[in-house]
């Protein structure tokens, strides 16, 4: 019963990881906030530091609850399994997605096109910029893109977090909402005291691309 409830959460965290790192700039302001989804409402809250995010779902069902924690230094995954006080590494496993992971360190919010580019999903895409919107009441640059499969998808990003607030594609639509600038405690981003490594084999092909 343990594994299917693993790669539920697994693949929950890790497709809105997947969507946010193939989108645009690492935040230069730490924040916190909550994550929408237009279909379901509340799913989750973000916490940024300046090399790290956190993920953690506000979803009662313990089949799909967690947190996962990305190092953008170090190129690292660890998500933690609450329920059980467990907590599994994915850095092999995440390998293939560095490319990901070093999005989040460059762009610039005004020519973001370029970074768009760059990924490998989207060569032979597009994007263009639309221009200036608010949303949640935070000014935004809008930007609409289209990958190698001609999947179209918008995103709004904020130029003082260098981080986009909305998104809207072929996986989902969601925002960021309640947004509160300031320093993230560094015990978000730390493995508790008591939790347990776990190791599950063959998570290598689980990880490739969330379905």
């Amino acid at each position: 019963m343990l594994r299917p409830m693993i790669q539920k959460t697994i693949r929950t965290f890790c497709l809105i990881a997947f969507l946010l790192a193939t989108n645009f700039a690492l935040a230069q302001t730490e924040f916190s906030g909550e994550m929408f989804d237009s279909q379901k409402g509340s799913n989750g809250k973000i916490y940024f530091a300046k090399d790290k995010v956190r993920f953690e779902s506000t979803n009662k069902d313990p089949r799909s609850g967690g947190v996962v924690i990305m190092n953008l230094t170090t190129q690292t995954t660890t998500v933690l399994m609450n329920q059980q006080h467990m907590y599994m590494e994915l850095s092999q496993q995440m390998a293939s997605q560095r490319t990901a992971y070093n999005f989040f360190r460059t762009g610039d919010v005004e020519a973001a096109c370029s970074d768009w580019m760059q990924l490998p999903q989207n060569k032979g895409g597009s994007c263009h910029k639309i221009g200036s919107e608010t949303v949640n009441g935070r000014s935004t640059v809008k930007y609409e893109g289209t990958n190698a499969k001609g999947e179209t998808g918008d995103v709004w990003l904020d130029p003082k977090l260098r981080f986009p607030v909305k998104w809207e594609g072929k996986n989902g639509s969601w925002e960021l909402r309640n947004i509160q600038e300031g320093t993230q405690p560094a015990s978000l981003f730390e493995i508790p005291a008591d939790y347990k490594k776990f190791d599950m084999p063959n998570m290598g092909g689980m990880m490739q691309r969330p379905q």
